[in-house]
């Protein structure tokens, strides 16, 4: 091969490797807003329209790409950082990232990028719309209607919880923990906080809150709302030992993360009476709820809907799909976890 040829073979290869798109793979359908503006700049792939990526999937459809976009269903690890060479991005179609090994994930010059804020007041008013339904037994009475056993307006019917003029404790003072402190306001509540950092009185009087040790707002709260984010320290926060320690015509609020309360012992305490009710929308095996949870009545169940709205789940998808676009591209401002 002579000198000539050969300079315009390579020239065609650098060509060719400049005008590569970044390969994205989206672990599933999301909000078409987000997948609009990747294909503006890079190759993507959905990997599923509906329903969860088999891992064995998700391990063979990563393999060539340059970012992904997880849900947090996607495990993702070592393991599958190793199949992905190219990768220099993940997007967790979430605020919480305990999905990924973020540590892993430095330590290789991946980013690891979420979606802060867009969620908040979606998550704040799904926890407020589980307090009041466990509080008024509304979803129960639902079921009562339906099934014919309401037979007549009774003054000692399907009593229920007093909201107004209720003590309010925050498990977790962060976004969401004040976006749900700040509608207690229109309710009269006395609200008191429990966090990781405390909080000093000029923070306290701003947001018209009290901070309190966890036992101390486990035992003066009517409603506890849990807003922590899920770690190691944080496992089972809410455990036998602590629902003791609750009234027991207090009611317990989840939407952060299922991990974070024990399951079991949560529902040993909604049978034995230790507390009156509760309202989940997250479990630590989704979808798969623990034993005797869904034979209650005093709890609401909810399918992981904190930020199911038409206009936070778009926000969402282009938030995600801007946090690529920024670490691949160098087009605006990604919101970074690590890396």
């Amino acid at each position: 091969m002579n000198r000539t040829n050969t300079n315009i073979i390579f020239g065609e290869v650098e060509t060719m490797k400049r005008e590569r798109r970044p390969r994205v793979l989206v672990s599933r359908k999301i909000p078409e807003a987000g997948l609009e503006l990747l294909r503006q700049h890079c190759s993507v792939t959905v990997g599923a329209e509906d329903g969860m990526l088999k891992r064995e999937e998700l391990l063979e459809l990563i393999q060539d790409q340059d970012a992904f976009l997880s849900m947090l269903t996607d495990r993702v690890d070592g393991e599958l950082m190793d199949v992905a060479p190219e990768l220099k991005v993940v997007s967790n179609y979430a605020v919480g990232y305990d999905n990924i090994d973020v540590e892993e994930a430095a330590r290789r010059g991946i980013a690891v990028t979420n979606t802060p804020g867009v969620l908040t007041e979606a998550t704040a008013d799904l926890a407020w719309a589980l307090l009041m339904d466990a509080a008024r037994r509304v979803t129960e009475g639902d079921r009562l209607n339906r099934a014919g056993q309401w037979h007549e307006w009774a003054p000692m019917f399907h009593l229920g919880k007093e909201v107004t003029g209720s003590t309010l404790g925050i498990i977790g003072f962060g976004r969401i923990g004040r976006a749900v402190a700040k509608r207690a306001a229109g309710f009269n509540m006395k609200v008191v906080v429990h966090s990781r950092t405390p909080l000093d009185p000029e923070e306290e009087k701003k947001w018209g809150v009290t901070f309190l040790s966890l036992t101390e707002l486990l035992q003066q709260s009517d409603f506890v709302s849990i807003h922590a984010p899920y770690t190691e320290e944080t496992h089972h926060l809410i455990g036998a030992k602590e629902l003791a320690q609750m009234k027991s015509s207090a009611y317990l609020i989840n939407t952060a993360r299922g991990a974070l309360v024990d399951e079991p012992a949560l529902v040993e305490a909604l049978q034995t009476g230790t507390i009156a009710g509760a309202g989940l929308d997250v479990y630590e095996d989704e979808p798969r709820l623990a034993p005797g949870l869904k034979e209650l009545d005093n709890v609401v169940l909810a399918p992981h809907l904190g930020s199911a709205t038409w206009e936070t789940r778009r926000a969402m998808a282009l938030r995600a799909a801007k946090n690529i676009v920024a670490e691949l591209v160098g087009i605006g401002e990604s919101t970074r976890v690590l890396g």
